[in-house]
């Protein structure tokens, strides 16, 4: 069985800069295509917090997967149950709904191999590990499903946020 590792794994002070500047960029609809904004309200404060994110879309489903394990915007999403995604002028809410450990595997194996690059170093599996193999890690990794909520851009299908 793989290395259980933090719960959460801290951002150096140059990922914390990184990932500023890149979610600005990703807010103003100046990035990769399928990188958002994240915004989900602080579950103590109050205040809105951004951060980028990547979507991996499985069988027509989107999945927002947290590499860094159960970070401060995970908490706050799962308080709120609700996140909003932001792609320069365009947003949507979304409902989270978590997977169970069980159903995390085929997820975690596609996030990997289509994000390893920035998520490998997360991530005790190699890229292109066989799909059963991300059973042992499952529980390190919070995965959610998007589910469309509210009408911020009615028309819109479910596995286009924003675009």
């Amino acid at each position: 069985m793989a290395d259980a590792g933090p719960a959460f794994r801290e951002p150096s002070t140059l990922e914390r800069f990184f990932n500023r500047a890149f979610g600005s960029l990703v807010g103003m609809g100046l990035a990769p295509r399928d990188y958002y904004l994240l915004q989900v309200r602080g579950r103590k404060s109050g205040r809105v917090y951004g951060t980028p994110v990547s979507l991996v879309s499985l069988h027509g489903v989107l999945f927002l997967v947290a590499p860094r394990g159960r970070t401060q915007w995970v908490r706050n999403a799962e308080a709120s149950n609700e996140v909003l995604l932001k792609r320069g002028s365009r947003h949507r809410r979304f409902r989270l709904r978590a997977l169970a450990d069980a159903d995390k595997p085929p997820v975690l194996s596609t996030y990997l191999d289509r994000y390893r690059s920035f998520v490998q170093r997360y991530v005790p599996l190699p890229a292109g590990a066989p799909t059963h193999a991300f059973a042992a890690i499952a529980e390190r990794y919070p995965v959610f499903e998007l589910q469309p909520a509210g009408a911020d851009e009615p028309g819109r299908p479910a596995t286009e946020p924003g675009r």
